[in-house]
């Protein structure tokens, strides 16, 4: 598993309400447009980062982490693999206190890197799903659930 136990409901519940989600664009038909719906649903200020820099749910866009001139708890990752170990390096560089790999988004290397330096760090995982499972009574974060394929051993 991508993530150590608890750190998943840490990054959630307790690691701040800004997030900034890198891949983020007006396009209602991306993956990213709907989660991060979800996370202002659930009280979490998402900032857009996209090259072309456009306003997303009423919140300003930025080409990149570093032009982002407040705090950012969390970035969220909605890029190919490929691109996603600069992503880490660049929320460390920033100061983020967290950084969440979407699905199908994964970077040992990066994830390595980002934890050595003191991040919280969830890999392989979409936080929509998470917070779903958080808010079920019982509910399990990181659980398996149907679709989600066979998951790393922790």
């Amino acid at each position: 598993m991508y993530a150590e136990a608890g750190i998943i409901r840490k990054i959630i519940e307790r690691t701040g309400d800004t997030w900034a989600v890198v891949g983020l664009s007006s396009n209602r038909q991306r993956a990213a447009f709907g989660v991060a719906e979800v996370l202002r649903r659930h009280g979490k200020r998402v900032v857009p980062v996209h090259p072309k820099a456009e306003t997303v749910h009423g919140e300003r866009g930025y080409a990149s982490l570093a032009e982002i001139p407040f705090p950012v708890d969390v970035v969220d990752v909605f890029v190919n693999s490929e691109l996603a170990g600069p992503v880490a390096d660049e929320a460390v560089a920033i100061g983020a206190k967290a950084v969440w790999f979407q699905l199908g988004v994964v970077d040992e290397a990066a994830y390595e890197r980002t934890r050595a330096a003191g991040l919280d760090m969830v890999m392989d995982r979409c936080p929509a799903i998470e917070i779903d499972a958080l808010g079920r009574a019982g509910g399990r974060p990181g659980a398996p659930r149907p679709g989600n394929g066979p998951l790393p051993a922790w």
